[in-house]
């Protein structure tokens, strides 16, 4: 049903202006994506059954034993009747109620992008809107450029590490160079041992920007979605009512102008009710993000910053102070079975 209503809408003749005068929308790959935005699923009528059936009785007026020994049975069948109908009459009425607001939504959003009707703007709120969806834009670039320090790094360690091994093994056979390779390789161990610990410092910042990004903004932008769907569900249902208004006042215009305040006022609730919930949930994330950010990034400069300067007690440190666990050396190497 969806698809159906996609292709009409495709080349749905709608008014353009004041005098009713109407034109074909042209083709627009942009309205088709803003289309399926608003298209939801229907209702589901596999399930839907009619059940009809009556009852007819003998001529004569003579009912049979057999009949009224039956008679609980027909009324258990004539209540399955009910149920059945009762179902069925439900389901065509959701499918009625999601083609109307449908239909409704497609045409003031049609109307908003050719610039032919208004939209409920709140100014202070779509520029916070704008700012988080920013900020989480430049937020996973620095987690994408963090997890790529933490590869080049791990490959610097793992090159450490061999390097020093390398070193150990030639001072046992190297009796005239023994000191000279046993100082290389205690110096690559323990810039090993120190890499280990700024790898697990960074790891740490990664997760913490990881969940600040994809799971606490992410969350608040699901919200938001939520409410520019409602935003436009509103401004349909008032740009309905706005147009029964200027009509004449006849006795059936005023039954339709009560039902479309009616609903008016019902998506205007919804509408005010998610507008205060996004701007609870921005203000919550940008306290969460500044808490957060002030840990992380205190942690990041610390242990470059001892890592570098070559101060492992302060790098220790660090990690204590944060509460960073310092991974095993090959720990985040795959397992045996995991290899296989």
């Amino acid at each position: 049903m969806a698809d159906s209503i996609m292709s009409k809408a495709a080349t749905m003749e709608i008014p353009i202006n004041s005098n009713g005068d109407t034109g074909t929308l042209p083709e627009d790959d942009s309205l088709e994506q803003d289309l399926q935005q608003v298209m939801v699923s229907g209702p589901n009528l596999n399930e839907t059954s009619i059940v009809s059936g009556g009852y007819g009785g003998p001529a004569g007026g003579i009912i049979p034993t057999s009949s009224i020994k039956g008679s609980s049975n027909n009324n258990t069948g004539n209540s399955t009747e009910e149920v059945s109908r009762g179902v069925a009459v439900e389901k065509l009425d959701s499918v009625k109620k999601w083609g109307i607001n449908t239909y409704k939504c497609t045409k003031q959003m049609f109307s908003e992008r050719f610039g032919r009707g208004s939209r409920t703007v709140d100014l202070e709120l779509e520029a916070q809107i704008d700012v988080l969806r920013e900020t989480k834009n430049k937020y996973e670039n620095i987690l994408r450029l963090a997890t790529a320090l933490i590869s080049h790094f791990q490959s610097m360690v793992q090159t450490q590490q061999a390097l020093g091994d390398s070193f150990t093994e030639l001072s046992q056979k190297s009796p005239e160079l023994q000191d000279e390779f046993g100082y290389n390789a205690e110096t690559q161990k323990l810039l090993c041992r120190n890499g280990e610990a700024l790898l697990s410092a960074i790891n740490f910042f990664v997760s913490s920007i990881d969940t600040l990004v994809n799971k606490t903004m992410e969350d608040t932008l699901m919200t938001i979605k939520l409410y520019e769907n409602t935003r436009l569900e509103f401004d349909a249902y008032r740009s309905d009512l706005e147009e029964l208004s200027l009509s004449p006042r006849d006795a059936a215009a005023m039954v339709r102008i009560e039902m479309a305040q009616h609903d008016y006022q019902i998506h205007r609730d919804k509408y005010e009710r998610l507008r205060s919930d996004v701007t609870i949930k921005l203000k919550f994330l940008e306290e969460n993000k500044v808490k957060v950010m002030h840990k992380q990034l205190l942690l990041f400069h610390n242990a470059i910053s001892a890592y570098f300067a070559g101060n492992q007690e302060q790098l220790e440190q660090t990690l204590i102070q944060f509460n960073v666990k310092l991974k095993p050396p090959g720990s985040d190497k795959p397992s045996w079975l995991e290899e296989q």
